[in-house]
């Protein structure tokens, strides 16, 4: 299991978004009130805290992760706003018509005059920490935050990946990133019942093809379509692909790469020639319009020189499971796994 910045005791964990722990200082503010489950501190990817003596009332998130994630914990009605906005049908059953009611603050990244004048009271960031380096556009300052009265939190499966001292195998981050929402926004009750219905999937699949000695698991190529072809984007052993992968019972054939992603060449994936290719197309907002990009690139694979020796090529053994649910954290990279899973091992896992 890797390491983590702040891991609680079992019985006070709070992790993930940030990793976090009840208490915010000294005396009585060390042990969250029964009543209310406050104070909640969190931590970034450096372990700088952020402590919280009550919910947030006006949430503002960088994209459609933190997103979904707060709708699904019953918490959307206090999303004020979003960047990169998930585009209409791409969110699942209900959770589509609430996100498209969400004000979009950016199309990409929130610019950051109106970020810091949102009004929100706290800002959920799923791209870098704010001293590791890296980030995206001209984002504000901690300083910048605080004069804003805007707490700045993080999605730290996915913010802090690459920065992770060893591979990612298993989703305990993304639990913990659910886990510490759920505390922050005091919807804990909803978060253990997200993250026991991901364990319940996982725990099935990983019973059903554990005792599949690792050299007999098929090796597996996530074909990020999207990211373009004349270069293919490798997603590497820190990106939480890779943990979907491999609790599926497959080998990511980049699991070598240290990192969470990297181009690489198509010579790199011939000299891997994976069993089997995952088409990792975005998510177009339509069953009709997913076919279609599905398609194309498998198409692309079939008829690309380079690609179509390929030993999966040959054989057709695609998968059609989107980009979203793979590479980006939340409840649905469960979902993921047990996809891949009855794919890969029909006879033990069920009817892909």
């Amino acid at each position: 299991m890797r390491s983590r910045v702040g891991r609680a005791s079992t019985a006070a964990v709070l992790g993930g978004l940030l990793a976090t722990g009840c208490g915010g200082g000294s005396g009585n503010d060390d042990t969250a009130s029964p009543a209310t489950g406050y104070p909640v501190t969190v931590t970034d990817c450096a372990g700088a805290r952020t402590t919280f003596t009550r919910a947030p009332e006006h949430i503002v998130t960088s994209n459609a992760s933190s997103l979904e994630l707060l709708l699904r914990l019953g918490a959307g009605g206090k999303v004020i706003g979003t960047g990169f906005p998930p585009g209409k049908g791409t969110l699942p059953d209900e959770l589509d018509a609430r996100a498209q009611q969400v004000k979009v603050l950016g199309e990409t990244v929130i610019p950051k005059e109106k970020l810091l004048g949102s009004g929100a009271d706290l800002y959920i960031d799923t791209f870098a920490s704010m001293n590791m380096g890296g980030g995206m556009g001209d984002a504000p300052t901690e300083d910048e935050f605080r004069a804003a009265g805007i707490k700045h939190t993080f999605l730290k499966s996915t913010a802090c990946a690459a920065l992770s001292k060893g591979p990612v195998t298993d989703l305990s981050d993304v639990e913990d990133d659910i886990t510490s929402l759920g505390a922050v926004t005091g919807t804990r009750a909803k978060a253990s019942e997200l993250v026991a219905g991901m364990r319940e999937k996982v725990d099935a699949v990983r019973k059903a093809v554990g005792d599949t000695p690792a050299p007999e698991r098929p090796t597996y190529f996530f074909f990020d379509y999207d990211a373009g072809t004349k270069q293919p984007m490798a997603v590497c052993n820190r990106q939480v692909a890779n943990a979907v992968i491999t609790l599926a019972g497959a080998r990511n054939v980049f699991a070598d790469c240290d990192g969470d992603y990297q181009q690489v060449g198509w010579e790199d994936v011939i000299a891997k020639n994976p069993d089997w290719i995952q088409l990792g197309v975005r998510d177009r907002g339509s069953e009709a319009a997913n076919d279609k990009a599905f398609d194309e690139a498998q198409r692309w694979l079939e008829s690309n020189a380079a690609t179509k020796g390929l030993k999966a090529v040959e054989e057709g053994h695609f998968l059609r499971i989107g980009s979203e649910r793979t590479t980006i954290a939340g409840v649905r990279n469960a979902d993921t796994v047990e996809a891949i899973a009855k794919t890969l091992y029909p006879g033990k896992v069920g009817r892909p």
